[in-house]
């Protein structure tokens, strides 16, 4: 990690906004039952502790991650959501997401619990047949949200899938 910063001032840009690598940052946060920002796959190349509330964590050009966000306050759930997301190479366009510096491609975005355990549900089904989620095709990302957005259910992803696409990836230039 190149530099350090401060740590972040209420409304101030995030420490990790202030570096000028290749890394996509991600600040997760979790104060119990109240905000719970986290990875649930993803390989991350580097890790900053800023307290014992948020950590800043790295992700290299190209890896693909799940950052789940939920929040609630004295009412219930306020947020709840899953973005499936790529990190980009500096230069390479990106979609913007809150607490992901600079962005990404967002492969998946879903919006509600119910819905979110459905994704949560197909990860571990993946992970199930032996293959780590952020190695799956970055097209199969996008059917489960084209599918799940249109009340749909999306097809398993099966290891005759993975095969496929890791020979394709072989041959593209």
């Amino acid at each position: 990690m190149t530099g350090t910063a401060a740590p972040r001032v209420r409304g101030g840009p995030m420490p990790s906004a202030l570096t000028h690598d290749r890394m996509t940052r991600v600040e997760l946060t979790w104060i119990e039952k109240k905000i719970e920002y986290w990875i649930r796959f993803g390989q991350a190349a580097h890790e900053q502790i800023v307290d014992r509330h948020q950590r800043i964590l790295s992700f290299r050009p190209n890896t693909v991650f799940a950052f789940v966000r939920w929040a609630a306050n004295d009412f219930g759930t306020i947020i709840s959501r899953i973005d499936i997301v790529r990190a980009v190479e500096p230069g390479e366009a990106y979609q913007t997401l809150p607490f992901v510096r600079p962005g990404g491609e967002i492969l998946l975005k879903i919006e509600g619990w119910p819905k979110v355990e459905d994704v949560l549900r197909h990860v571990d089904a993946i992970e199930a047949i032996g293959i780590d989620a952020d190695a799956v095709s970055p097209d199969h990302w996008r059917h489960v949200h084209n599918r799940m957005a249109a009340a749909q259910r999306p097809r398993a992803y099966t290891l005759e899938q993975h095969r496929a696409f890791l020979l394709r990836r072989k041959v593209q230039p």
